[in-house]
């Protein structure tokens, strides 16, 4: 069962329950104006979850009118064609890099598939394309107008090519995506989720430097919830991206495989997890729900490999 947080009048954080986990995935939505926009709905399989959580926010999934998309990935955006039905008036908005993905699937599956193998359909359900004119593009720079807020859209890459974030400078809320890494609730530790095939790490510090000069007053994570000490947070997760890189790298001169760096790097950093989760003992389940010890160092491998091999 999904869990409804309301967060201030016009706003509401949706935990929905992912693999048998809460606290894993969480879209957005905001209400204003008669008007009604969700911030990056999840997966298809559990989009009956998340029908169920409009509801209890006294909402009608027929009443959202916006689709904000951080990226593409699919514990993000992969219901999105699949619940569209149920939501006549809608449009999605998402970056110009990963709109042409959404029309058409093939590739971003195809992508997901040398991933997750024969789990796919257990972890993300149906992947289906989204009409084309239900899309609307963006780049970055633009300004919406939506659910009575002035939302900025700026282009963020490191994690992914097609990421993007919402600012609402009047509130100081920024929904980050996964731009700003993952922190779970209680847990003071981000983690870098770095899968392939964009992740980028010059890139990404990039991002994280415009994320700082944006001066939000809280993020909004996908994974998961409220962190309201953004600038602490953020020097975080640069930290982790460059101490996580590092080991990478050097595992890979030393001839590993990325099998045996997932495993050392798993056995390197899950001590530290969990000493912060205060004995909680679902922590790394979840963690690793969000970005497997595999994905992330299949993202660093390629990313040393294309962009220094110098150092290899």
């Amino acid at each position: 069962m999904a869990i409804v947080k309301k967060l201030s009048p016009e706003l509401w954080q949706i935990d929905l329950p992912f693999q048998g986990e809460h606290e894993v995935i969480s879209p957005y939505l905001i209400s204003g104006k008669d008007e009604l926009a969700l911030i990056d709905p999840g997966p298809e399989n559990v989009s009956d979850h998340l029908f169920a959580s409009i509801r209890e926010a006294g909402f009608a999934p027929g009443d959202i009118t916006h689709i904000l998309l951080t990226h593409i990935h699919l514990d993000h955006a992969g219901g999105v064609g699949s619940i569209l039905p149920q939501m006549p008036k809608a449009r999605v908005f998402v970056n110009e890099k990963g709109a042409p993905h959404l029309i058409d699937t093939t590739k971003l599956i195809t992508s997901a598939t040398r991933i997750y193998g024969d789990n796919m359909q257990n972890l993300w359900g149906k992947i289906e394309n989204v009409p084309a004119d239900r899309i609307q593009a963006i780049a970055g720079g633009e300004i919406l107008q939506i659910a009575g807020r002035r939302l900025e859209v700026h282009y963020t890459p490191g994690h992914a090519s097609h990421h993007v974030v919402f600012f609402d400078v009047h509130a100081g809320e920024l929904f980050v995506g996964d731009a700003a890494g993952v922190r779970l609730p209680n847990v003071s530790y981000v983690r870098p989720p770095t899968p392939p095939p964009d992740f980028n790490l010059e890139e990404w510090s990039s991002t994280i430097d415009l994320l700082k000069k944006l001066h939000p007053d809280i993020l909004y994570l996908s994974h998961f919830g409220g962190s309201d000490e953004p600038d602490k947070h953020l020097d975080n997760l640069r930290e982790n991206l460059i101490t996580w890189g590092d080991y990478v790298i050097k595992a890979l001169q030393d001839g590993k495989s990325v099998t045996e760096i997932s495993t050392l790097l798993k056995t390197r950093t899950e001590p530290d997890i969990q000493q912060r989760a205060k004995g909680d003992p679902q922590i790394v389940k979840r963690y690793d729900l969000t970005s497997s010890y595999e994905m992330t160092v299949q993202g660093y491998v390629r990313y040393w490999k294309k962009y220094h091999p110098e150092r290899l």
